[in-house]
């Protein structure tokens, strides 16, 4: 079932997220789900906030991108109570959109190596380092479980330039092919 993504301004987008155990309720139907609203949408990474669920869980399938390099062949991961541990390297900056935040992309600097602890869909623990653009997709769809959005980590600048999208979006004046669920939204 395709979901409806919460535009900027849903007040569940800057909730943090609580954990969450292997009986939360239909937990494998919205993993479906979610892979299946983050396809339609054409992302590679979706946040259990984005769709109004305050739960650490996200999903993330690079495999779109395996065409332009085989290296994200088979990247396809659910993360369930996630924590990074760790983040190193050098500061990277590279340009970032969200389905949240549709139509704007912006340069955000992130560390280039996380190590991080998670579950997985069956609830089993792992511990592991990511780096890379591997890394920028987990730090991005993590920042949603802490209730942070990558425009959070723009200039003052950049954010004044996009001030007037971003209130376009909380009215709901956004063009966007996907099902999304605007603050003006009626349910």
């Amino acid at each position: 079932m395709i979901l409806p993504i919460y535009l900027y301004g849903q007040p569940a987008l800057r909730k943090v997220a609580h954990d969450i155990n292997k009986d939360y309720p239909n937990l494998k139907e919205l993993i479906q789900n979610m892979f299946e609203t983050m396809y339609k949408a054409e992302g590679i990474g979706l946040a259990a906030p984005q769709v109004g669920l305050d739960i650490r869980l996200f999903v993330i399938d690079l495999e779109p991108l395996a065409e332009d390099d085989p290296k994200y062949q088979g990247f396809k991961k659910v993360f369930i109570n996630a924590r990074i541990l760790e983040e190193t390297g050098e500061e990277v900056s590279l340009q970032e959109g969200c389905l949240s935040i549709p139509g704007i992309n912006e340069n955000v600097t992130r560390k280039e190596t996380i190590r991080i602890k998670y579950v997985d869909e069956n609830f089993v623990e792992h511990d592991e380092v990511y780096s890379d653009f591997f890394a920028r997709c987990i730090q991005h769809e993590y920042d949603h479980i802490e209730g942070k959005l990558f425009i959070d980590k723009i200039s003052g600048i950049r954010k004044q330039l996009i001030k007037s999208k971003l209130n376009n979006m909380i009215k709901g004046r956004v063009n966007c092919f996907y099902k999304v669920k605007a603050v003006q939204n009626k349910p």
